[in-house]
């Protein structure tokens, strides 16, 4: 049995039977915050003007990723059901900009302040020994 997945339908072929049917697919519902919505649109927008600055076609990112032209415009538009490989697979194509990925988090602020918070701290001074 082989599956091919479409946004509106999962088609089902049976080679045997040689039948070939149609089922619904619910579209995945997405939790995302506004603010996460708009991180996302901004990063697809700074990935597009960074494609137009290097006079790159769409076709050609879409081809150099490994995705399709369709893909790349759900990228650029900051679509959350986008998988974060084929962001990343976009930046490389774009010239090696992927690596901007293990800036996420390397400073995590907040992260070290709440870790010194939940640090035990003595409630005696140490014994000095004589």
């Amino acid at each position: 049995m082989l599956f091919i997945i479409d946004i509106k339908y999962a088609y089902v072929y049976n080679s045997e039977h040689k039948n070939d049917r149609r089922m619904k697919v619910k579209k995945a519902a997405y939790n995302i915050l506004p603010e996460t919505e708009d991180t996302l649109k901004t990063l697809g927008e700074q990935i597009k003007l960074a494609r137009l600055r290097r006079d790159l076609s769409a076709t050609l990112v879409a081809e150099r990723a490994g995705i399709s032209r369709a893909s790349l415009w759900k990228v650029e538009s900051g679509n959350p059901a986008v998988a974060i490989g084929i962001y990343a697979a976009v930046l490389h194509a774009l010239g090696n900009m992927d690596k901007d990925f293990l800036l996420v988090a390397k400073d995590d602020e907040r992260g070290r302040q709440m870790q010194d918070l939940g640090l035990l701290t003595k409630k005696r001074a140490s014994r000095r020994k004589k």
